[in-house]
């Protein structure tokens, strides 16, 4: 059932027959409320002047059929409540009398962001009301492209935190991505994805600057990332989220070349068992390093003597793939993994391998794949965003 008044009621459905498209308008609407990440708490409202009953009891849902509030026989209900809800959300205490069941829940983030459902229900179970809002959080965006040597994720709050708080960044799937407590920086909270990649400014706490630079991005790290600040009691501060899209290298040469070369730049001094795989977009495998050398025997025969990377790869970081005579059917995405016991990276590079004859397009119309080769000036933690 829709909230609606007796009176109105009658009134919209005489509508109908006049105009019944108005009426599916007029009652389908959902409020739309929106509210920027880092904000301490947001308001999803829900007004009704109908009369409720004492024993009426209040649900709020979200787009899951997740538990987010329950109001029943006076008090909350939070052990019917999803864990992740609990201790977020709050209602009024005199509902029932006021009609106002608006709902605040705190600390709101990008995965919130949907539909909210309210009902209603009599004692019995039978729906007197049913109201929808629509949250959206707005997460800050930044964008970079593969290849750049860091990116700056933004965050920030007022300055003077406890000499004792906490900052931690997390990424979507709650991997750690940087750990400060203490006035140092514990690597060993730290998921190995990001390993010797992260670095914050040395007064944070009293500058309030939290932000994270992360070097060497590449399309793997795209992602939402979370910042939160805890007291020593684990009290949540504050908590905020950047939204990062590196985007995709891409190398644009044409068939003839002597050579083309695929960039890839992660952290230098790598540990000497580290292995250096590049493959193309059928798994064929292009170069392999690993005890040291070059493992030709392990390359798909495609690429037996065109492909190769530089001596000292594993201590300079620089992993670009060379190919050599490229030609129109190397054009596709080719992929870069490295791994050891407590290092992971991976990238991704486009090449398109264009025919001699190939009109190239005015600089001011962009191709479908595009080349990038201008300077590159990295973003740094001490610039502003």
């Amino acid at each position: 059932m829709l909230d609606l008044h007796p009176v109105r009621e009658n009134v919209l459905r005489a509508a109908a027959a006049v105009c019944p498209t108005h009426l599916v308008l007029c009652c389908l609407s959902v409020p739309q409320v929106e509210v920027e990440s880092g904000e301490k708490s947001v308001l999803l409202p829900w007004r009704t002047r109908d009369k409720l009953p004492g024993d009426a009891r209040v649900e709020w849902k979200d787009r899951r059929d997740r538990k987010v509030h329950v109001f029943k026989n006076g008090p909350d209900q939070p052990g019917e409540q999803n864990q992740i809800y609990r201790t977020r959300t709050k209602m009024n205490e005199d509902l029932l009398r006021t009609g106002d069941l608006s709902l605040t829940l705190r600390d709101p983030t990008y995965g919130d962001s949907g539909t909210f459902t309210c009902r209603v229900y009599r004692k019995k179970g039978d729906i007197l009301m049913k109201k929808e809002v629509h949250l959206k959080v707005k997460v800050p965006q930044v964008e970079v492209e593969e290849g750049e040597e860091s990116v700056l994720l933004p965050c920030r709050t007022r300055p003077l935190l406890p000499g004792d708080a906490r900052v931690e960044w997390k990424d979507g799937e709650n991997d750690t991505v940087h750990v400060y407590k203490k006035v140092s920086d514990p690597p060993e909270e730290q998921d190995e994805f990001y390993s010797k990649r992260t670095k914050m400014n040395e007064d944070l706490l009293r500058t309030g600057d939290l932000s994270l630079t992360l070097r060497y991005p590449t399309d793997k790290d795209s992602n939402i990332f979370t910042c939160r600040v805890y007291s020593n009691e684990r009290n949540i501060l504050m908590k905020k989220q950047v939204q990062l899209k590196v985007k995709e290298h891409q190398v644009v040469v044409k068939e003839g070349a002597d050579s083309v070369t695929l960039p890839f730049r992660t952290t230098p001094d790598l540990p000497g068992e580290t292995v250096v795989r590049w493959w193309d977009k059928k798994d064929n495998v292009v170069y392999v390093y690993k005890n040291g050398k070059d493992e030709e025997e392990e390359r798909d025969k495609d690429y037996r003597g065109r492909a190769k990377m530089k001596d000292d790869l594993l201590k300079t970081g620089d992993l670009s793939l060379t190919l050599i005579k490229p030609t129109k059917k190397d054009s596709g995405r080719y992929y870069c993994g490295v791994h050891h016991q407590n290092i992971r990276r991976k990238a991704i590079v486009h090449l398109k391998v264009k025919a001699v004859d190939e009109v190239d397009r005015p600089q001011n119309q962009p191709e479908d794949i595009g080349t990038r080769t201008t300077n590159k000036t990295p973003l740094l933690a001490e610039e502003a965003v």
